[in-house]
């Protein structure tokens, strides 16, 4: 039995154009529980100071339903901050959560942050993407000078992320 070439060529052309179509209606979907992932740390260094004072942590993001984000008005607990950041020394070997202290002010620094709204628009709010955080990393009352950190994410809807950690961050004085 012999296939004409039109038919070949039309039942190729239809399989193509069915494939496009479905690609087409592929959405990206993720757990309705945001996941994140760490990316990078990069120290900057102050020539003012001569210091290593600060590092910008980029981390990357998923969130099913997109609910990722604070309004500007939104100061009260739970939605006060939405990027749980915790920093550790590692002190002769062991890894100690720190509170640093302002020697002048008697403040204790606090490494959280506040993500703004990033729910998309249209119906799928599926969302990915990266966050950039600059943090202190110099704290004047230490000797030690490697640091990591804890990192983790909480939704709108008060679901809270995986928690990632960064490599150890070792920074001279």
């Amino acid at each position: 039995m012999k296939v004409s070439k039109s038919i070949i060529q039309t039942a190729l052309a239809l399989l193509g154009i069915s494939l496009f179509i479905i690609s087409c209606n592929d959405k990206e979907t993720y757990p309705i529980i945001p996941e994140i992932k760490f990316e990078d740390f990069v120290l900057l260094y102050n020539p003012t100071s001569g210091l290593i004072e600060r590092g910008v942590l980029k981390i990357s993001f998923k969130d099913g339903d997109g609910d990722i984000g604070l309004r500007q008005g939104e100061t009260d607990p739970p939605f006060d901050y939405n990027l749980f950041i915790t920093y550790f020394e590692i002190q002769n070997r062991d890894t100690v959560e720190v509170i640093i202290v302002d020697p002048v002010s008697g403040d204790t620094a606090n490494f959280n942050a506040r993500i703004p709204i990033l729910t998309p628009e249209g119906n799928n709010k599926s969302i990915k993407g990266e966050i950039e955080d600059t943090l202190f990393v110099y704290n004047p009352n230490s000797d030690f000078d490697t640091i990591m950190y804890n990192v983790y994410l909480v939704d709108r809807a008060l679901h809270k992320s995986n928690v990632i950690q960064t490599p150890l961050i070792v920074r001279n004085f």
